[in-house]
């Protein structure tokens, strides 16, 4: 079962940032965004806005390195979740991490990271521009979304998402 993902299109973003909005809402019930688990990030010389979040890697660097085992692939939903009651925040996951996908919740004083909104994403329902969309993984095309990395990020370490 590969499950859904989020799928980002950075051409249609603009740059908005709602979906940190919403997403910061949905989980804290404030209007935060720097508590939301999805960031927007900005090229500058490019002119491209890129909302990122978890990938979901096949072989998560953030699972293997995680000490109290917080940190998890869900074999049924093909994703990577954190535990609350067992993360003790020592941000190793975040470390460890290439996408930046996981944060540091100083009000929790623990790592979360984007969980889909219990299935039904709020940065999806507010992109007005339809840039994220939640969709099954088999249709994801790996190898687009890698060459577009690559683009916006130079070298990156290779890895299954």
């Amino acid at each position: 079962m590969q499950g859904k993902v989020l799928y980002i299109d950075h051409e249609k973003c603009t740059g908005c940032r709602e979906c940190e909005l919403a997403c910061s809402v949905f989980h804290t019930g404030a209007s935060n965004p720097s508590r939301a688990r999805i960031k927007v990030f900005k090229w500058e010389w490019e002119g491209i806005y890129l909302p990122m979040t978890c990938q979901n890697c096949e072989d998560p660097f953030c699972v293997e390195v995680c000490p109290t085992k917080a940190c998890r692939k869900d074999p049924e939903l093909n994703r990577v979740i954190i535990d609350k009651d067992k993360c003790i925040g020592c941000k190793t996951c975040i470390v460890a991490c290439p996408f930046g996908a996981p944060l540091f919740d100083k009000a929790e004083g623990i790592t979360v990271k984007c969980n889909y909104c219990d299935g039904d994403p709020q940065c999806v329902r507010f992109c007005e521009t339809n840039a994220i969309r939640y969709i099954d993984a088999s249709e994801v095309n790996a190898a687009k979304q890698y060459a577009a990395a690559e683009r916006l990020l130079g070298t990156f370490p290779k890895q299954s998402i």
